[in-house]
């Protein structure tokens, strides 16, 4: 019998890499909340013309990417059903905008999530068929001032705190507008009049888009493609008055904050949702795919799928690719801390290990992180099992349990105390914060 493993394009995480992950979220969680912003989980399946009608028909996640599957009613009275694993979460964050009537309370909607989503494309590293997803959403009516330019800023000026914080250096924000969906269509007829004589020459899914949806050449990643769409026109030279306006706005009060950015004429995201405000953050050490997160705005979405005005702006971080960024850098730096525990406990025979328990939870519940021994093991064992799993070890014998004073070894200095029990707890938290 062949031996199962992982579905090409996904994988197991294991510890230590799990403790990493947890840490970004922990991370994340903490800076969003300064900013106020409040958890929202939707369901990993929608509705296939949620995606269809929000991200566009003509991109590659709908045209290609999305897992579907027929839903079959499972009586007369009821018709089947298209569902989708979502491809991306704004689309589920805007519809449960809609369907709970969040724009009735007047207030900007400051939402972020975490979790897993699904596109079948091709796996490499650092992209999976399933991979989790931190995005945020702004969202709400224009009374509430989700159309300010100020509210974009504020979105790029947290990213650069959460990156910041994570201890991710070197990272680059570029910057673009798409303009209004007036500025695209007039981009659209441009860029469509200039791939005629050139889209010959070009990927078959250039040769497609530059007929059905010209912006999305913009999307290519085909190296030979990339001489051609640099001689395209740029998408500033087809913004309005208000769109440049709000574009500077965004850009001065960035300047204001001393976050750094640079413009990227070029950048124009892969979905067709976005409006004005568009970006990435982008890091070196990932290689060609050098994205790390990306986002924008969104002013028309909630109409486009049946919703009231609601003008918006999110973004999306790969994790898997913020992990590879950061293992790379502490590789680099030699300094990625290995996670042990504040104390492993050795009883002295199996007769120990009911009073070994009870030691463990009692020190677990004060915050310490305690492995628990075998009473069955040599000493020579526990000592080489807890020199691998913590920095300390407690010998917890017959001796230890009458007088009331253990044994505590520092792995790291060598040096042997004898603690007493009533300050153990004192003594392993003084030398955990060392």
């Amino acid at each position: 019998m062949a031996t199962l493993k992982a579905v090409r394009g996904t994988r197991d995480l294991l510890p230590p890499e799990t403790a990493l992950w947890n840490r970004i979220e922990a991370t994340a969680r903490a800076v969003f909340a300064r900013y106020n912003f409040g958890e929202i989980r939707t369901p990993i399946f929608e509705d296939t013309s949620l995606f269809a009608r929000s991200v566009g028909e003509e991109t590659d996640i709908v045209s290609k990417e999305m897992y579907t599957w027929e839903d079959r009613a499972r009586a007369q009275s009821e018709k089947s059903q298209s569902l989708t694993l979502r491809p991306e979460n704004t689309a589920g964050v805007v519809r449960a905008y809609i369907e709970h009537r969040l724009g009735e309370t007047g207030q900007l909607q400051k939402l972020y999530y975490i979790g897993p989503q699904f596109r079948r494309e091709r796996p490499q590293k650092g992209r999976y068929r399933q991979f989790s997803q931190i995005g945020a959403e702004v969202i709400g009516p224009p009374s509430a001032g989700s159309e300010s330019p100020l509210r974009d800023a504020e979105v790029l000026e947290m990213l650069a705190t959460l990156l910041d914080e994570l201890g991710i250096t070197g990272w680059t924000l570029e910057l673009n507008s798409v303009g209004s969906a007036a500025d695209r269509t007039r981009y659209n007829e441009a860029l469509r009049a200039a791939l005629e004589p050139l889209a010959p020459a070009m990927c078959a899914d250039c040769q497609r888009r530059a007929v059905t949806n010209p912006l999305r050449v913009l999307d290519c990643k085909v190296p030979e493609d990339q001489p051609i769409i640099a001689t395209l026109p740029a998408i500033s030279d087809s913004l309005d008055e208000d769109s440049r306006a709000h574009f500077a706005a965004v850009t001065a009060a960035l300047d204001a904050a001393g976050v750094p950015y640079k413009l990227n004429h070029r950048l124009v995201r892969g979905l067709d949702y976005y409006t004005r405000t568009t970006f990435e953050f982008t890091h070196g050490g990932l290689g060609a795919q050098n994205a790390l997160l990306g986002g924008g705005r969104y002013d028309g979405l909630s109409e486009a799928i049946g919703g009231p005005k609601a003008p918006g702006i999110g973004f999306a971080i790969g994790l898997d690719r913020l992990v590879l960024t950061l293992q790379t850098q502490e590789l680099n730096q030699s300094s990625a801390p290995r996670q042990v525990a504040d104390a492993y406990i050795a009883p002295l025979g199996e007769s120990i290990n009911p009073a070994a328990l009870a030691l463990a939870r009692e020190l677990r519940r004060t915050g310490l992180r305690v492995e628990l021994g075998e009473g069955g093991f040599r000493l020579k064992k526990s000592f080489e099992a807890a020199d691998k799993t913590a920095r300390r070890i407690v010998i917890l014998g017959e001796d230890e349990l009458q007088s009331g004073i253990l044994t505590v070894k520092d792995f790291a200095s060598g040096n042997q105390t004898k603690v007493p029990r009533a300050d153990l707890v004192a003594f392993l938290t003084q030398s955990a914060s060392e």
